[in-house]
């Protein structure tokens, strides 16, 4: 399949429209290996405006009287299988560029009149070559929030020349974001959904799925619109240019997500060190607003270099590991820190609840499974080490049971290896448990299982106690996090360290004879423990 892609934008390579196109066609040659794409760049060509002199029907067919790049142009056209028509829309329309050459294509048409039988227009002209089969696919990006009822013109414009219903379109707001490395969180997923609709416009037609993520705003309308007004760097009121670091800390304010509101404002100080500013971010119920007086007692600081902020926004470097490295200071409310994805709108809020902030693969979304829970490893264990020391006969039943109905119970949550693993070890031992009659040593030897499981856990890239919580922190980016990950590692290892000394003591306590002590301090440490553990979380990130 040969497709040519008209890139229709004054910008050339810098257009956010191409950017759209790329991710379609890289779609369709995931589904078409064989599939070749052939780009022409009209602001880099030569196309000047038709002059109405009808040679190319009266006097040279087909062939136009201007010698520019259009007659190439044309012969590629008539040669491609698909054509992707890329351009920004410019004043609800497409470019002057792109319309020189809409226009210049009437050598492509025979000058005699025939019925329009579509019922668009009053009139029409043959086509001179047959291009029936020939598909088309128009691409665009505008400056609104959302791109709908702002095509009108164009839609009317390709309905005429290329026929009601006989294209493809992907329409897009909010084009400018799509040039901003601080948003490419956002946009990426975006371009994501394009790649689909390449893929499903190859083998048929776009899914009503994917044109429902196509049609879904990158950003709210109330927060699109206020970076918009805030990228300009004037003063509404006054006209009045902004200083680069008073741009840049309103269109930071502009993220925020005003649904992780807790019920108290926030006070985001930041002191760019490098030159002598302080902004203070009014955190909200209903917004963001930013203080230039330093008029507020801030509940979080952050002392920076503009120029290193700037840096981390653009992702060139991680704000999580420059912290860490004490490339700047934070002081206050750290929690503000652990949870700066969620209050400075990561999470799409038009995207379902099941993926949102869970970090979610393409399996796991598709199937809208809720993330893994402690609660479906730790339930076999808890029942086994409580039954089973109970009565190794009736107990291993009843901990066989409840493996059993651990898949029935956490059916709405996804089961990771560590739930796999408890079921399988439980089940096991249960079944030595019954078939010996040895409960109290059995039991025991699940609390070194159970310890190994957190130790060795911590020679993966993801210690067992991340493997449930990330989802809280970003799902798969908080594995990049230091300030996750680090805490995470260290309360993996106490935990398996804590079980094996249990099955330590417990040895030891059942040789002396004390008996009845042991349910109460096997149940009161990990009681401890989980007292650490919420200690230990907020305390080593801050």
């Amino acid at each position: 399949m040969k497709i040519l892609l008209i890139n229709g934008s004054p910008k050339g390579k810098r257009s956010n429209s191409l950017r759209l196109a790329q991710s379609f066609i890289e779609g369709i040659k995931q589904t078409d290996s064989s599939a070749e794409t052939e780009e022409i760049t009209l602001s880099s060509l030569n196309i000047n405006a038709c002059r109405g002199c009808f040679a190319c029907w009266k006097f040279t067919p087909g062939v136009c009287a201007i010698k520019d790049d259009m007659q190439m142009i044309i012969e590629k056209q008539i040669n491609a299988d698909m054509i992707i028509w890329s351009f920004p829309l410019y004043y609800f329309n497409v470019p002057g560029i792109l319309k020189n050459l809409i226009d210049r294509q009437l050598p492509m048409s025979l000058p005699f009149m025939a019925e329009k039988t579509d019922g668009y227009g009053s009139g029409s002209h043959e086509a001179r070559y047959n291009m029936k089969n020939t598909r088309h696919v128009l691409i665009s990006t505008c400056g609104f929030y959302s791109a709908e009822k702002n095509y009108d013109s164009v839609y009317d414009m390709f309905n005429h020349f290329l026929g009601k219903n006989n294209y493809e379109t992907i329409f897009c707001g909010q084009g400018e974001l799509f040039g901003i490395k601080e948003l490419s969180d956002r946009t990426n997923k975006y371009l994501e959904s394009v790649k689909n609709a390449g893929k499903e416009f190859t083998s048929g037609g776009i899914s009503e799925q994917t044109r429902r993520e196509l049609e879904k705003l990158i950003f709210p309308k109330d927060e699109f619109e206020k970076m918009a007004d805030a990228s300009w760097g004037i003063n509404k009121e006054t006209g009045e240019k902004l200083a680069e670091d008073l741009i840049f800390t309103k269109q930071m304010a502009c993220l925020y997500n005003k649904d992780s509101w807790n019920g108290k404002d926030r006070i985001l100080e930041i002191f760019y060190t490098d030159i002598g500013k302080t902004y203070q971010l009014l955190l909200g119920k209903d917004g963001s607003t930013v203080i230039t007086d330093g008029s507020l007692s801030s509940t979080t600081r952050i002392e920076t270099s503009f120029e290193l902020w700037k840096k981390i926004s653009q992702k060139e470097i991680s704000g999580e590991e420059a912290l860490a490295k004490q490339m700047y200071k934070v002081t206050g409310d750290f929690n503000l820190m652990m949870n700066w994805g969620k209050i400075f709108g990561k999470e799409n809020k038009d995207s379902s609840s099941s993926e949102k902030g869970q970090g979610l693969s393409k399996d796991d979304a598709s199937s809208q499974l809720k993330p893994p829970s402690m609660t479906s490893m730790l339930l076999p264990w808890i029942c086994f080490w409580i039954a089973v020391s109970i009565n190794s006969k009736t107990g291993s039943l009843i901990t066989l049971g409840c493996c059993a109905l651990i898949p029935l119970l956490m059916r709405k949550h996804r089961l990771i290896i560590w739930d796999q693993l408890s079921i399988f070890f439980v089940a096991a031992m249960s079944i030595i448990a019954n078939i010996t009659g040895k409960g109290t040593i059995i039991t025991n030897i699940g609390y070194i299982i159970f310890g190994l499981f957190w130790l060795i856990s911590c020679l993966t890239k993801e210690p067992l106690s991340a493997a449930y919580v990330k989802y809280d922190y970003g799902g798969q980016n908080a594995l990049k996090n230091p300030l996750f990950m680090k805490p995470n590692y260290i309360l993996s290892a106490c935990w398996g360290v804590t079980y094996l000394f249990t099955s330590v003591w417990t040895f030891f306590r059942n040789k002396a004879g004390f008996v009845i002590l042991i349910p109460i301090i096997n149940n009161l440490v990990p009681v401890v423990m989980g007292i650490f553990t919420a200690w230990f979380s907020k305390w080593y990130p801050k």
